[in-house]
């Protein structure tokens, strides 16, 4: 079946080809990608080295080596080096990062064409005009320790076997290619075939094939087995010298570069040609490949290009038993999951032993079990071949771009070209139908999706009926287990619809005619997610997923029930999911060199979570008492985003969520308990708020006493008049250093002397002293003196500049009023009263002092007279009065701030 299918069903490799840098500069001789960072290193023949950055797009460092050609140039990355070779016969070593020069030495007599750098060794392999190859080893001083001649033109360039790096390969302009050894210098033997001088060559190095490539100035690219010594393929198509090549070490690829400015993509399995690169930059002179990933940098006449040839994901299936079987190249290896005994951490790669299933004849692109895991399919090269998942022999063969499984066992279908779709049943063809478009991608799972550019189209697996079309353009699709649920994973952003199959089969069943949207009412719409899917499983109803962009560095492990997006783990470096064993609990992804790795995720949660969105309660408080008490936050979180508080403060298990869901639902025996647990001044005062919109009045005043939230209890006590309440505030609030408080409670007891005393303890002696000349006159003087020392200690002058009332009456007017209206005050002191009493004395608020003094005096009367009892006097103090002492001592401060600048101003004119 092998050979019928090699020779029958070739197919085209399907690559989706980015540019990810292209940079304009001089002819670029030579170019060598960086095996760690994202680095691209290019040699001009103006006689630069630069140095770009293929995810910035950005020039990272610029060398002026020489001012001749720098035809060569390779990374050392082992010793953070480049080593260049220019037309000055000349080698030279930088340190790329201190962009130190570690060494120069003349290495040829003439022209230096090519560099190879020993992939474990310290050696480097130069060859050159001058007809010579020779050995340096960097740990002997760059000291040359093999010459090798053989060749009688121009040594075009070298390169080590990857699979012995004992030897190496040249090409000349003398039509031959010579294999040497690195201990002998004399070659092994010489390939001879092409008509012109051979530029390039390539050894392959992936697979067990001992093969390697050469390209010359007779246009043609050559394939050689080195140990029949016999050429086995020519591939034409260049128009002009081949002047560069490179055989992909992930992608099964011939990649060739020429002097007709194409470069031209091979299979290196069937040596046909994929595609051709053409980006108008002239000449192609180089090309180099990253192992373990798709890029490749190509070298111009006008600058450098960067390609990603298709995605890097790994190729890899999981079956319902644990085992993971992955494509690697051509071979498919198995590891099985349960083996594991050992416990390791989350994130921690799993010491998995593998074995080796099959060597593929097709090189793989996608390997995907069906439903069940009893089978597996294997698809690239244009063909597909289906094996026995168990003892992983072959079941079936055919031609397929695409191939994606239904929901039934042996039921399957294939795009064989674009716009030709096949479903097969128990491998057998069932239907074969062509859709109204041109069909990019196939999706299987309950429906058969079918995808251009602008739509989905989704089919029934029975008779090929169009059942929905929908305006988006998915990368993936995603069923769940039962085929009722999908989620559309577009290019930033999923939908997850729910599929009603009774209602699309009555639509079927009564012949109604279906129109071109098909049955709209199959469909509902559950919830749309704003972010990247890159892998996903289904468990229940819960979609589990990796996001982020396909070139992240890092991602997060999210899932999501119902539209609320839970993140398990940030993940710092880009994970792919490959599936979910129930019995273990575990998440298990690889990495891309194939290493996997388990995050925990309960069951038990997900089932919960699963009946919660499906409003199955009964079910959701059957399956809680077997969630871990340390998940139950989780699961109250979960709650509370589904618009369940009161069933989320029931389960919840962290006091700040707790605390939360009890002010939200305004819960104040609940509050009151977590706040007498967590004692938080905050939680206290919150608490108050809720008491007092609730009418509580003794527990706010509770709350606020706890949260030593005196300005609260200001307002409390002032508000019902509780004289007792208001001295006791003055006392605590002056302890706990709020004097502005403790001054309020004094100056509404009508405390004036005390409210001095208060000022003079708080160093607020220049408040105190204007306080002083409104309130209390006759105390004036002892604290202007005080005023005066305090400020004498910074500046004599300027204490010197404040009057005194004993030394300078005239300066403070009506000073003589003050002093017997502070005396008829005093006389009058307020009494305190109940709050009936309050429309007699509304009018007191308004009394000028002064002016009832003056007159008092102008009539014959005395300071020390007390008022009748229904004359206007100034009664106990209101909340009015309150806000107006507020007021008094702000324009005090104010005044005690110009008073200030006068006399400094004064102290300044006396200078």
């Amino acid at each position: 079946p092998s050979s019928i299918l090699r020779r029958g069903y070739n197919m085209p490799l399907r690559l989706d080809i980015k540019r990810k840098l292209s940079a304009r500069s001089d002819r670029v001789k030579s170019v060598d990608v960086h095996p760690t960072e994202p680095w691209v290193l290019s040699a001009l023949y103006n006689g630069h080295l630069f140095l770009w950055n293929y995810n910035t797009q950005s020039l990272v460092k610029s060398f002026e080596v020489t001012d001749l050609p720098v035809r060569t140039a390779k990374f050392i990355a082992r010793k953070q080096w480049v080593i260049a070779g220019s037309d000055d016969m000349q080698l030279r070593v930088y340190n790329y990062n201190t962009m130190e020069k570690v060494k120069v030495w003349e290495a040829h007599s003439d022209y230096i064409r090519c560099v190879a750098v020993h992939p474990t060794q310290p050696l480097v392999v130069s060859s050159s005009d001058d007809m010579s190859i020779k050995l340096w080893d960097w740990e002997k001083g760059w000291q040359n320790t093999m010459v090798y001649e053989g060749h009688s033109h121009y040594v075009m360039m070298v390169a080590f076997n990857p699979k012995d790096a004992n030897t190496f390969a040249s090409a000349s302009l003398d039509k031959s290619i010579k294999v040497w050894g690195l201990h002998n210098a004399n070659p092994h033997f010489t390939l001879e075939g092409h008509e012109k001088g051979v530029n390039c060559l390539d050894y392959f190095a992936g697979g067990d094939r001992p093969y390697l490539v050469s390209g010359a100035d007779d246009k043609m690219v050559k394939v050689w087995d080195y140990q029949t010594k016999q050429c086995v393929q020519t591939m034409e198509g260049h128009q002009h010298n081949v002047a560069t090549i490179c055989c992909h070490p992930s992608l099964p690829l011939i990649i060739t570069g020429g002097e007709d400015g194409t470069v031209r993509l091979w299979h290196s399995n069937t040596y046909r040609m994929e595609g051709t690169l053409s980006y108008a930059f002239e000449r192609c002179w180089s090309i180099a490949a990253l192992g373990g990933t798709h890029r490749v940098a190509i070298g111009y006449d006008e600058g450098t290009i960067v390609v990603k040839l298709g995605r890097e994901d790994p190729i890899a299936s999981m079956d319902p038993t644990g085992k993971i079987t992955w494509a690697k190249h051509n071979e498919i290896v198995q590891a099985n999951l349960k083996a594991v005994t050992e416990e390791v951490a989350e994130g921690e790669r799993l010491p998995l032993a593998t074995k080796e299933l099959d060597v593929c004849e097709i090189y793989p692109q996608s390997l995907q079990h069906n439903r069940k895991g009893q089978l597996a399919v294997v698809c690239g090269d244009g063909e597909f071949i289906v094996y026995t998942a168990l003892a992983w022999r072959k079941k079936s063969f055919g031609q397929a771009l695409d191939f994606v499984w239904g929901m039934d066992t042996a039921e399957y279908a294939v795009r064989e070209s674009l716009n030709s779709v096949k479903v097969f049943k128990q491998f057998k063809e069932a239907h074969a139908f062509r859709p109204p478009m041109l069909v990019e991608a196939i999706f299987g799972g309950a429906l058969l999706g079918v995808r251009n550019q602008e739509l989905l189209m989704l089919y029934d697996w029975a008779e090929c009926r169009l059942v929905r079309r929908i305006d988006v353009c998915p990368r993936e699709v995603y069923w769940n287990e039962v085929g009722d649920v999908v989620a559309l994973a577009c290019e930033e952003s999923f939908y997850v619809l729910r599929y009603n199959k009774e209602v699309a089969n009555a639509v079927f069943e009564s012949g109604e005619k279906i129109p071109e949207e098909g049955i709209e009412i199959a469909f509902e719409l559950l919830y749309e997610v704003q972010d990247t899917v890159r892998t996903a499983v289904w468990v229940g109803d819960c979609f589990i997923y990796t996001n982020g962009a396909e070139d992240s560095p890092s991602s997060r492990l999210n899932y999501t029930v119902g539209g609320q997006v839970v993140t398990l783990h940030h993940l710092d470096q880009p994970l792919y999911l490959v599936g979910y064993l129930p019995k273990e609990n575990k998440l298990y992804l690889l990495d891309k060199h194939y290493s996997v790795v388990s995050y925990r995720l309960l069951l038990s949660v997900l089932e919960y979570q699963t009946a919660v969105v499906r409003r199955d309660f009964e079910a959701a408080a059957a399956v809680l008492p077997s969630i871990p008490h340390d998940q139950h936050n989780r699961i109250a979180r979960f709650l509370e985003a589904q618009g369940f508080p009161e069933e989320a403060l029931q389960v919840a298990t962290d006091a700040e969520h707790r605390f939360e869901l009890a002010v939200h639902l305004g819960k104040l025996d609940v509050t009151y308990e977590i706040c007498t647990t967590a004692d938080s001044d905050a939680k206290w005062r919150q608490l108050s708020d809720m008491a007092l919109q609730a009418s509580k009045l003794g527990l706010a005043e509770e709350c606020m006493t706890r949260a030593c939230d005196y300005a609260g209890l200001l307002m409390m006590h002032t508000s019902s008049g509780d004289a007792e309440k208001i001295d006791q505030l003055a006392v605590d609030a002056e302890a706990a250093g709020k004097g502005n408080i403790a001054f309020l409670c004094l100056f509404l007891r009508g405390r004036v002397s005390e409210c001095l005393e208060l000022l003079c303890r708080t160093g607020r002696v220049p408040e105190a002293a204007f306080f002083a000349r409104t309130y209390a006159p006759s105390q004036m003087s002892r604290i202007v003196g005080l005023w005066r020392a305090e400020l004498a200690v910074k500046n004599v002058k300027a204490a010197g500049a404040i009057a005194d009332p004993a030394e300078f009456p005239n300066l403070f007017e009506k000073l003589e009023l003050a002093l017997k209206a502070e005396a008829w005050c005093a006389a009058n002191r307020p009494q305190e009263g109940p709050a009936s009493s309050y429309p007699q004395h509304e009018a007191d608020g308004a009394l000028d002092v002064l002016e009832h003094v003056s007159q008092l005096l102008a009539n014959g009367g005395r300071v020390d007279e007390v008022m009748a009892p229904h004359s206007p006097a100034v009664s106990s103090p209101t909340p009015v009065a309150a806000a107006q002492a507020e007021t008094a001592v702000d324009e005090a401060a104010e005044a005690a701030a110009a008073e200030a600048a006068a006399a400094a101003a004064r102290a300044a004119l006396r200078r």
